[in-house]
């Protein structure tokens, strides 16, 4: 059983956290803008910084890969109290961060793990994702990109597509073809890929809320060191999954936090509003909070299962992911409700977030894709034709 209650010593971390956050966002200069990359970039790398110096970088990263190896209780009250207290989220660190620095910390060598991730804690270094492809998205298996051994290189030449960050990352976690002669899943090798290389193109793409988070990469020739490839030669789509556990087990935590507070205004402005006689939205609004009360259950039990794994979460990640991808566009339909006529004002809060939340049932996975593998290993059912 996962004990949930908190300890004196659990009680002192929240207090001194909180106490420490009241002091440290006032100095934060303002946000930048939505467009900036670059100057995003350097406000959510100085927000990592003061984590760091202020010990609060990698609290669940073991300390082996220069992490605290605090207990899962220990990472969710920072979660929850930073984003109580309006901290800044992980912005354009969440790949190294969330998923790439957990991968090399869990598959990496010793001297990947030192020259990797103490950039990522200090936020130094920015990751971004190289998976997706024209023609390989929810069948990921199927990517295309090459990559032929030539001495101590790879020589690696093909487009990847939603690559996240890419135009203001420094290295990318990229999946490419080592063995075209091999079954689909069994010729795929993970590396780690300098963006400076050259024959690396980036072209951002503009997203539906006008964001340009996302990128095409273009890979002409780009030489990569064997020495920066994540587990053995062919053996990356078992290297892939557990970048994939991290994304959706625990890497959506901080999130439901923040989808909890949304709720929260979501309720004071339908008060303010003259709304909260509708008993058809008090309804929708009540079901929709005990929804992210076991969200947030389940990300307590993912968090703590991966613990016990190891530091790799399981296939409950998928359960999580399927439900929360679900239940974050329902609260901003109902954010849309609230907002009545000025639901289609991007200048309004949460109109932007309607519209990013269109994208979770296919990031990290499509929600088909989560149905199959809670289908089959979870409940052991057959594989489809």
């Amino acid at each position: 059983m996962t004990d949930l209650s908190y300890s004196e010593e659990e009680r002192d971390f929240r207090a001194r956290l909180r106490a420490w956050l009241a002091g440290a966002l006032p100095g934060l200069p303002p946000k930048p803008s939505p467009d900036d990359w670059p100057a995003r970039r350097a406000y959510d790398t100085t927000w990592q910084r003061m984590l760091y110096d202020a010990g609060y970088a990698g609290l669940h990263w073991p300390v082996d890969a220069g992490g605290q190896g605090a207990t899962p209780t220990r990472q969710l009250i920072f979660l929850e109290e930073t984003e109580k207290a309006g901290a800044p989220y992980v912005g354009a660190n969440f790949v190294g961060l969330l998923h790439a620095g957990p991968t090399v910390a869990a598959e990496g060598t010793a001297g990947q793990r030192a020259r990797w991730l103490p950039p990522v804690l200090r936020g130094e270094e920015i990751w971004c994702q190289g998976f997706s492809e024209p023609e390989a998205g929810s069948d990921l298996a199927a990517l295309r990109t090459r990559a032929v051994r030539d001495g101590d290189h790879y020589v690696v030449s093909g487009q990847k597509i939603w690559t996240s960050h890419a135009e203001v990352a420094d290295w990318c976690e990229l999946l490419v073809r080592t063995d075209p002669d091999a079954p689909k899943h069994r010729g795929i090798s993970w590396l780690a890929m300098p963006m400076d290389a050259p024959g690396v193109t980036v072209r951002p793409l503009r997203t539906l809320a006008g964001s340009t988070e996302f990128a095409e990469m273009f890979l002409d020739e780009v030489r990569v060191p064997v020495s920066h490839r994540v587990g053995e030669e062919n053996d990356g789509w078992r290297v892939t999954m557990v970048t994939l556990s991290f994304e959706r087990g625990t890497a959506f935590a901080g999130e439901v936090v923040a989808c909890r507070r949304t709720l929260a205004a979501l309720a004071a402005e339908a008060r303010a509003a003259g709304r909260w006689d509708d008993a058809v939205l008090r309804r929708r609004l009540g079901r929709l909070n005990a929804e992210f009360r076991a969200l947030w259950r389940l990300t307590q039990w993912n968090v703590s299962e991966a613990q016990r794994g190891g530091g790799v979460p399981g296939a409950g990640g998928s359960v999580f992911k399927l439900r929360y991808s679900q239940a974050r566009q329902e609260l901003y339909e109902a954010a849309a409700e609230v907002l009545g006529a000025d639901a289609g004002d991007l200048d309004r809060e949460w109109v932007l977030d309607r519209l990013s939340s269109l994208s979770y049932t296919i990031a990290a996975g499509t929600s088909q894709i989560q149905r199959n593998i809670v289908a089959e290993r979870i409940l052991g059912l057959p594989k489809g034709r």
